[in-house]
């Protein structure tokens, strides 16, 4: 049978719902959809050549049963297991969220909440009021917290809050690319701002940066390399010495931080949020879903007086998260606050011992065996989430 006769064998969208069950539990407007999708596809596998008379009789004949699976919809998200061996893969979601956060956010979701208004007062507030709170607990009542909807825009927002059509310092060796092609000299164009680079790309001194100060410098610039390592004949000022230049000149530090490192891994290429700001670094930008360990978010901290100038920039608004967002971040940085560590999968899968991944390992292997053939080795982990490579924990592999 030719394709144009195939295609005489489809019957029509009312024919369909016609022939189908009386009730189903969908909508008829579901049913519909489901029907005309269906239909849609037997078209396109008649006209790539894919079906013969026999199978689109067959195909026809199991109608009722596909438009039905198809009238209830399946979530293109959907759970996977990591095995890659990397904590928080950026493919994978990042990190997972703490039961708490889960229960904050089905509290939140579907009730209406203060989010901008202030029980207290009977007035409007302001939503970034539920993020400081707990900051300022974790971090110091000195220190201001913004949040905006990921580490990107923070930064796009420190750059045009504070550098907009002036010069900001960085170093050659800081010029990173990470994912989703996100590079430092295209986000500081697109903040207004005009790059100054510094230095080489292996070696960069605090006297490159002094010399590159001018009368329109506004910024100076510290990036994580985040996704990369240098070895060898290398040199990076300290924040201390970019902080006390800055100071010298009266020109702001600003660290696009990265991976959000709120407790002290005890790794050497890992340093916290905590030791940026006691470097007097005016404002350190940081991702919410690294190792901070809760949702999407980019979260801005720093000085009073530099986070009121973000707060009070248009695209902070335009960059603004929601309630669900506030909600499970909050909860978040209340297990920091508590110290309850634990209760963050990321964080604690993080500081899982070499005994006890050896252990899981073990018992996991154990219950394997009945059906493969399962040999451990000794291997290692990398965290992921824009961490450096070079920050790796023992692991064992099968």
């Amino acid at each position: 049978m030719a394709s144009k006769d195939l295609y005489r064998e489809l019957p029509s969208v009312d024919e369909v719902l016609r022939s189908l069950p009386s009730s189903n539990g969908s909508t008829p407007a579901a049913l519909k959809n489901a029907a005309r999708r269906v239909l849609d596809q037997l078209r396109a596998d008649i006209g790539r050549g894919g079906l013969d008379e026999p199978a689109l009789r067959e195909r026809l004949g199991r109608l009722p049963q596909q438009i039905e699976a198809a009238a209830h919809r399946k979530p293109t998200l959907r759970h996977v297991i990591n095995a890659t061996g990397v904590i928080l893969h950026t493919n994978l979601g990042r990190a997972p969220l703490s039961p708490a956060a889960i229960k904050q956010i089905a509290a939140t979701a579907g009730r209406f909440t203060n989010l901008e208004y202030d029980l207290a007062t009977g007035e409007r507030g302001k939503r970034d009021v539920h993020a400081q709170a707990l900051f300022a607990e974790l971090l110091g009542s000195e220190t201001q917290t913004i949040v905006v909807n990921n580490c990107a825009a923070a930064t796009l927002l420190a750059l045009n809050a504070l550098a907009e059509r002036g010069e900001v310092i960085v170093s050659r060796g800081e010029l990173v690319e990470i994912g989703g092609s996100f590079r430092v000299p295209e986000i500081m164009s697109k903040s207004g701002a005009r790059l100054v680079e510094v230095g080489t790309t292996n070696r960069t001194r605090i006297e490159d940066y002094e010399r590159a100060i001018t009368p329109v410098t506004k910024l100076l610039m510290r990036v994580s390399r985040s996704n990369f390592e240098m070895v060898g004949f290398t040199e990076q000022p300290s924040l201390e010495e970019l902080v006390a230049l800055g100071r010298r000149h009266g020109i702001a530090v600003f660290e696009d931080h990265g991976n959000g490192v709120l407790l002290d891994m005890q790794q050497p290429a890992l340093h916290t949020v905590q030791q940026s700001l006691a470097c007097g670094t005016d404002v350190v930008a940081y991702s919410g879903d690294k190792l901070v360990g809760g949702p999407q978010a980019g979260i801005l901290s720093g000085k009073p007086e530099s986070i009121a100038k973000l707060r009070g920039n248009p695209l902070f608004r335009a960059l603004r998260v929601d309630k669900l967002t506030y909600a499970a971040l909050a909860s978040t940085i209340a297990a920091y606050v508590d110290e309850d560590f634990d209760s963050l999968p990321s964080l604690r899968m993080v500081r899982f011992t070499e005994k006890s991944v050896r252990v899981r390992a073990a018992a996991m292997a154990s219950q394997l065996r009945a059906l493969y053939s399962v040999v451990i080795v000794v291997g290692e982990s990398v965290i992921g989430g824009g961490t450096p490579p070079a920050a790796v924990w023992p692991t064992r592999l099968r």
